[in-house]
């Protein structure tokens, strides 16, 4: 039995154009990979940012700041797992939405490394403040910010998948 060979190989035109639309399909899982978080991820995130400042500051308050410092931290403990399970919850619905896993490789690293090293120093640092001053406006200005940086952050995001879109 003969196969015809020519049938099989594709031309080099052909090949071309089988390579150009995998790049277009690898562009375009990047491009759904770094999209924003569903909108109540987002609106769940922006809260446990801004909660993070108070909460943290009175953790390490030195004498007791409206709560005993154990109840701070049960509280911070509470609300980080509930974080986690909704940021599970987030991506599984992610996944089944888009067939794609939420990925942080993809993202801008100009963005990103900033937001990685600056909102972390000022939502902790904030507490230290809080805890050397006693004056918690310090804390309520940091939940301010990172409420602000998420709210853009998610923006920014949404902006870029809509470019790539």
């Amino acid at each position: 039995m003969e196969t015809n060979e020519a049938a099989i190989r594709p031309t080099a035109q052909q090949a071309r154009a089988a390579l150009a639309d995998t790049e277009q399909v690898r562009a375009s899982v990047a491009a759904l990979s770094a999209t924003p978080w569903p909108r109540w991820f987002a609106i769940t995130l922006t809260l446990y940012i801004a909660a993070i400042p108070p909460v943290y500051g009175g953790a390490l308050a030195s004498p007791r700041w409206l709560l005993p410092n154990l109840a701070w931290g049960v509280i911070m403990l509470v609300m980080t797992a509930a974080y986690l399970v909704l940021f599970g919850v987030a991506g599984v619905n992610w996944r089944k939405k888009t067939g794609v896993a939420l990925r942080f490789d993809v993202l801008p690293k100009r963005v990103t490394v900033p937001l990685g090293i600056g909102l972390p120093a000022v939502l902790v640092g904030s507490a230290f403040v809080f805890r050397a001053s006693q004056e918690p406006l310090w804390l309520f200005a940091a939940s301010a910010i990172g409420a602000a940086v998420s709210v853009a952050f998610h923006l920014v995001f949404v902006r870029m998948h809509r470019k790539t879109s």
